[in-house]
């Protein structure tokens, strides 16, 4: 997980500079924003182990796994009507609460009224193309739609620990998770005051994946944009490396831009 995590980081920062040089010498738009979110999480998991059946576990009420709040970064550019960024993110849960209940888990029993401790880690990679079919930036304060395709690549692993019974199980997954969808980008007030609306997603075979936000962005100086906005992120999973899962996030975020 560390070594994917490294690997991760460095491919977003060869990203990052390869996009600054082309922009140097093209005199594209490009830029970097960090965002800081915070989402109320809802997730159910299940992951079976040499044909025994797991137990459904909702993390929250069996677990005592609660919200969180984390950065995400995301490196972009753009020439004419053609635009791409990077979005990276990590996310980190942990709980630890008295079952009340039989857990199965990988193949092994945690029994009711034994204290476990649980620890939920995600990891993001999302690269993001779209393409302008309707462009009026130079027409009163502006408007945009254009087409989304992206690769979301999940990188997650859940573990479940109760000294008691001497157990320790941990199980990983990993996943590459194309998605189409739509931008939509309107200008309230010249360059001062913008709104953006993104989404995209992706349903087969029984695993569902998609995502969103709408932001209303504000320009107080050239090359610096603030934003507010609302985030919506759901993954249902069905069987990935003997993984079920139904997980989601949603909540606001803010948001600082630097742009050229």
């Amino acid at each position: 997980m560390k070594k994917s995590r490294r690997t991760i980081v460095c491919t977003l920062a060869v990203f990052i500079i390869l996009l600054i040089c082309s922009a140097s010498v093209q005199a594209i738009e490009f830029g970097a924003r960090g965002c800081w979110w915070l989402p109320e999480f809802s997730g159910d998991f299940r992951v079976d182990k040499n044909g025994i059946v797991g137990t459904s576990i909702d993390v929250q009420s069996a677990l005592g796994i609660g919200d969180e709040s984390y950065p995400f970064v995301e490196a972009f550019a753009g020439v004419g009507a053609h635009h791409i960024s990077l979005t990276y993110m990590e996310a980190d849960y942990s709980g630890e609460k008295t079952l009340g209940g039989n857990i199965q888990f990988m193949g092994q029993t945690y029994t009711a009224g034994t204290f476990v401790q649980s620890d939920l880690q995600f990891t993001m990679l999302d690269v993001d193309y779209q393409y302008d079919i309707v462009d009026l930036e130079n027409i009163l304060a502006g408007l945009s739609v254009g087409i989304i395709g992206k690769v979301k690549y999940i990188d997650g692993q859940f573990s479940l620990k109760d000294t008691a019974l001497g157990l320790n199980e941990e199980d990983s997954f990993k996943a590459p998770i194309p998605m189409l969808g739509l931008g939509l980008h309107v200008g309230i007030l010249l360059d001062i005051l913008e709104a953006r609306v993104r989404g995209a997603g992706i349903s087969y075979s029984g695993n569902t994946f998609y995502e969103g936000l709408a932001e209303v962005s504000f320009t107080p100086f050239p090359f610096l944009d603030i934003q507010g906005g609302y985030r919506v992120m759901k993954l249902s999973v069905d069987d990935i490396s003997d993984v079920y899962a139904d997980i989601e996030f949603r909540g606001p975020y803010v948001g600082l831009t630097i742009s050229f």
